[in-house]
């Protein structure tokens, strides 16, 4: 379970880069590399929210035993 909430924890700091890189490339209008970043972002934060869910269930699993 602690192992699942840290790699959640890596997807949301990842996510959270490349959110930032994105925005970065955006300001200096390069809009296609700050939208590819934006989706990697997207992936990144969707797989973060997936282990996040995956630690919530086995967490109630243990205190249900």
């Amino acid at each position: 379970m602690h192992e699942l909430h840290r790699q959640a924890a890596e997807q949301h700091e990842m996510a959270a880069r490349a959110h930032r890189t994105a925005a970065g490339h955006n300001e200096k209008g390069d809009n296609a590399t700050g939208n590819w970043h934006s989706g990697r972002a997207l992936e990144y934060a969707d797989r973060a929210y997936e282990l996040s869910k995956q630690a919530h269930n086995k967490s109630g699993q243990i205190e249900s035993l």
